[in-house]
């Protein structure tokens, strides 16, 4: 029997770098890895000691595309820990804040780095050869969601004006409503990015996921919610880690999250849109409705579609909170330490992502526990890259490479936020 091997010693348009292992007996999977070897960077271990103030301005710098989650979740954590509930204005504000990660991240995912997979390109370079006018259009919508960062955050990367109970500063209505003309365009093309990418043409893989996302009874969820399942789980934060549990494979330095009864489970867009799809906005609604987005979508190559469906989501939410704007006076509220243990959850452009803080009554952190989108949906992307490969054995090596990888992209995966892709080898036997 012929053996086959498959070396791909990077996988490109992604954040990080990790493997795929794949042993093939006949038509028969007898092994399958997908193993992050990406060091570790010891977040967790580094927190300990500080001052609990310091955490939204070291988590942070985990990840430069979606700093706003890790300062969110963290930040929601700890006012959890202190019993701090802050104003509706400073919600709002972070709500808009949060508008201008989706925006950046998710326009910088389908123009830069999935689309050149469904249009049969190498790169966005080479897709701008041909496509110019639809990757400026990409680039310039990131460029707006930066600037909501920017204008609110104090910088685009790693921005350092979000504090525990608010914001240092509240930026001016005139700073905001400077935002609106690109806001507006940037609406318009995010209509036009959901109209294109639901005219891809998308590989048959359908999986009876788990999904596990937020949920809010009055919107769609970023920065605020209970958690919720599609097996009808409705809990706190608080009660996480008695639903979800971390393991250590060997052959990964990401940890791998189940449920506490073993199962794999699905986080990020997809799983948003199934639980939340009734919280749309009206114009994030109707495209949907025109490309045929009907819950449960369980094709995970679909997920483009709805990244783009988050895109009007987040520019139509911006446009209203800031038409709606009231600078919080103050744009902070106090905080005094106490002893003990909060927890804390957002929507990350990639996922359900969760922070435990331990503190004492100095507001020195003594535990810190976070666990990021990919980690938990790696178990996830092993299934569907299981069902997939075994679906399409009969494609050559490079073009089962091809789908592979585009596979794993379907989850924007970011392997750097997860170690605490893609050298891909199949060997047939």
């Amino acid at each position: 029997m012929t053996k086959r091997t498959i070396d791909v010693n990077y996988l490109a348009r992604v954040e990080g770098e990790g493997s795929l292992y794949v042993k093939l007996d006949g038509d028969e999977i007898s092994e399958l890895e997908f193993g992050i070897f990406e060091p570790p960077r010891f977040f967790e271990a580094f927190l300990r000691g500080r001052h609990f103030t310091e955490v939204p301005d070291i988590t942070s710098r985990i990840c430069g595309i979606c700093p706003i989650g890790y300062q969110t979740s963290s930040i929601n954590a700890m006012e959890d820990a202190c019993g701090v509930i802050v104003t509706p204005e400073i919600d709002a504000l972070r709500r808009l804040i949060y508008c201008g990660e989706w925006i950046e991240s998710h326009a910088l995912h389908v123009y830069l780095l999935h689309a050149p997979d469904f249009l049969g390109y190498e790169s966005a370079i080479h897709l701008a050869k041909d496509f110019p006018d639809e990757v400026q259009m990409g680039l310039r919508m990131k460029k707006a969601g930066n600037s909501i960062v920017d204008a609110v955050g104090g910088r685009e990367i790693h921005p350092v004006n979000m504090k525990l109970g608010g914001f240092y500063r509240a930026p001016t209505r005139r700073e905001l409503n400077a935002l609106v003309p690109d806001l507006e365009w940037g609406l318009d093309a995010a209509l036009r990015t959901a109209n294109l990418v639901a005219g891809f043409t998308f590989p048959e893989l359908e999986r009876d996921y788990l999904f596990v996302a937020m949920r809010h009874e009055d919107e769609y969820p970023m920065a605020r919610g209970r958690i919720a399942s599609s097996a009808g789980l409705d809990i706190t934060a608080h009660e996480y880690e008695d639903n979800f549990r971390e393991s250590h494979v060997e052959r990964s330095n990401a940890l791998h999250s189940l449920t506490s009864d073993g199962l794999a489970y699905h986080v990020g867009p997809m799983a948003r849109f199934n639980l939340n799809a009734d919280l749309l906005t009206p114009q994030a609604a109707a495209a949907a409705t025109r490309a045929d987005l009907v819950p449960p979508i369980t094709n995970p190559f679909r997920s483009i579609i709805v990244r783009a469906i988050e895109i009007v989501l987040a520019f139509e939410e911006a446009l209203r909170i800031i038409d709606e704007y009231d600078p919080p006076q103050p744009p902070a509220v106090d905080i005094v330490p106490q002893a003990g243990t909060g927890f804390g959850t957002s929507e990350a452009p990639r996922g359900l992502l969760f922070h435990r803080y331990q503190i004492d009554a100095g507001g020195l952190i003594e535990e810190a526990r976070i666990v990021p989108p990919t980690s938990q949906n790696q178990p996830t992307i092993e299934a569907d890259l299981h069902d997939l490969i075994s679906a399409n054995l009969r494609l050559s090596d490079e073009d089962l490479t091809w789908q592979c990888e585009q596979a794993i992209r379907n989850y924007d995966p970011c392997i750097s936020c997860a170690t605490h892709f893609l050298d891909l080898r199949i060997h047939r036997g």
